[in-house]
């Protein structure tokens, strides 16, 4: 039996409560099933209840009396993000920490704090969806990866928003102990699965706004339903109960893209599942993602995705493996 791993979590006013309690929660389970596991304690720059998205959580330490080794230092994120990056003593702190830890990790908007400290230069790295072109624009010498749920860059991994941080802790669980314990832990859990860091991070739906009228919402959840049926512009209009016209002006105004490409962008998504997640040959993918054919699929991908369905089945399964 080994000894038992040390992971620092740390959390300020304005921290994202999933963003630590998620990760905490991975790794008591991974305890349970394989002790003696890890020991979590939660660090934040003072003492005292700490403000969070939903309840108030307490510290274990405030950051200057945590001096002892760190097995994985973990940075959650939030909407207090932004003060914590001005916060100098914490910053400093995050510097000398990562130093006596063997690995370090960011959850969501929690890469910013990273960032800051310097400890993403040079590295490739990846935050929630909506914040990767911030990222991008105040630290250019990061290389941020806005699709990946997850990005391990050496001895540092950044992953998407909130649960995102559940899927990086049971990959670092696997590190660890192995993928029957993680695989274990994600059942105990009650989580879907344990999914790879190379999967898409956001949806084709969430990528789009949510139309403010009812017959354009309930459109937008009937379409990934009937991928291989009619939806070009006159089909869905006739469903929406809306001359054609009218049906294309209000779905770009309320949604944002216009039908063809919304539609376009759910058939893309259908077929990165299909292809991340089973075997079915990429003709049946395009059949059943509502492209017919091979080819129609192949050029949405190129230019939605940048590689061919082939390429991509391919990088992801060498990303997974």
């Amino acid at each position: 039996m080994g000894a038992v791993r040390r992971v620092v979590i740390v959390a300020f006013p304005g921290v994202q409560t999933l963003d630590v309690t998620g990760p905490a929660e991975v790794l008591r389970a991974a305890t349970k099933i394989h002790p003696p596991g890890y020991e979590v304690t939660v660090v934040a720059p003072e003492e005292g209840p700490l403000t969070t998205s939903t309840v108030a959580i307490a510290p274990d330490l405030p950051i200057d009396a945590c001096r002892f080794p760190i097995d994985t230092l973990i940075v959650a994120g939030g909407t207090g993000t932004r003060r914590a990056e001005e916060d100098e003593r914490l910053i400093a702190w995050l510097r000398q920490a990562a130093k006596r830890s063997r690995r370090v990790a960011s959850v969501c908007t929690g890469a910013f704090l990273l960032a800051r400290a310097g400890l993403l230069d040079g590295r490739r790295a990846t935050t929630h969806w909506a914040s990767c072109a911030q990222l991008a624009e105040r630290y250019p010498a990061v290389t941020v990866e806005p699709d990946p749920i997850f990005v391990r860059d050496g001895n540092i991994a950044t992953s998407a928003g909130v649960t995102a941080g559940m899927d990086l802790a049971l990959a670092l669980v696997e590190e660890d102990v192995g993928r029957d314990v993680a695989l274990a832990a994600a059942r105990w859990l009650v989580l879907f699965l344990k999914r790879p860091g190379g999967q898409a991070q956001f949806s084709a739906q969430l990528a789009a706004q949510t139309a403010d009228r009812a017959p354009l919402r309930e459109l937008q959840d009937w379409i990934p339903d009937h991928l291989e049926e009619d939806l070009s512009i006159p089909a869905l209009a006739r469903r929406a109960s809306m001359s054609e016209r009218n049906f294309a002006r209000a779905f770009r105004r309320e949604t944002g893209m216009t039908p063809a490409a919304y539609v376009e962008a759910v058939r893309v998504e259908s077929a990165r599942i299909a292809l991340e997640t089973g075997d079915l040959p990429v003709e049946s993918v395009a059949r059943r993602s509502g492209f017919g054919t091979v080819e129609t699929m192949r050029r949405a991908f190129r230019r939605r995705v940048g590689v061919s369905p082939v390429d991509y089945r391919t990088r992801f399964r060498r990303q997974a493996a």
